[in-house]
């Protein structure tokens, strides 16, 4: 509900809308400000366009940058699926490679795919920290893609021996979305990587979620043949 003007407030409105005079001189300061501000008020709105000009042209260059790109890396996604790796990567001479498509277009969805294309072609190639630049610059608001990114910077980080790191996205990988197929795979390179930083207790409790949530996966019958090892050894 609005405010009820004062009595005062009230006066002045009406005198200022039943007094000419009184209106005429409220319009005259007004004019007087926009003339003797007209290059400050004309250099704002001039910036605002120029802001709102540019915010626009970003976008559009940014969307037709990115379906160039888009239809540049098919040919390498086609090499990546055919195992021709070196082609994927680096191109076959007539189209470009995901390094490429990178360099050429930062910033696209595109490029943000290519970062995980090279991401697991390098760790396939143990290259370990090339493989850990390239997937943390990597991200998907699909779960199952940003699930998988997590799982292979834990692979990566397992093999440098950053078990925390490894932990930390073993972790992320299997709570993102639970799913019967790929969260027991995470939860069991989860307990793996607590097995090899020496928290045996964190590795029975991750063995044994697989053992009691995912018993029709293929990772049920190692999870209870490891948590039955860790228990014993913790009980000697």
């Amino acid at each position: 509900m609005a405010k009820k003007l004062s009595k005062k407030a009230q006066e002045e409105q009406n005198e200022l809308l039943e007094n000419p005079e009184v209106l005429a001189e409220t319009l005259g300061r007004g004019e007087a400000f926009l003339k003797k501000n007209s290059k400050i008020l004309g250099g704002v709105l001039i910036a605002a366009i120029i802001l709102i000009g540019g915010i626009l042209f970003f976008q559009i260059n940014n969307a037709n940058q990115n379906e160039k790109a888009q239809e540049e890396m098919f040919q390498a996604v086609y090499f990546y699926e055919q195992d021709s790796i070196e082609f994927a990567l680096n191109g076959d001479g007539i189209n470009p490679g995901f390094l490429q498509i990178v360099e050429e277009y930062p910033r696209t969805d595109a490029a943000n795919l290519a970062n995980f294309y090279i991401g697991s072609i390098y760790l396939s190639e143990r290259n370990f920290t090339d493989a850990i630049n390239y997937l943390e610059d990597f991200s998907a608001d699909d779960f199952l893609v940003q699930s998988k990114a997590y799982a292979l910077l834990g692979d990566a980080y397992l093999e440098t021996g950053n078990l925390d790191k490894a932990i930390s996205n073993y972790k992320k990988a299997a709570s993102s979305e639970e799913n019967k197929y790929f969260t027991p795979k995470y939860l069991f390179k989860l307990a793996v990587a607590y097995e090899e930083a020496g928290k045996t207790q964190e590795a029975i409790a991750t063995y044994g979620e697989i053992e009691e949530k995912y018993f029709e996966s293929y990772e049920y019958a190692a999870a209870r043949k490891h948590k039955a090892r860790l228990e014993g050894l913790a009980a000697k």
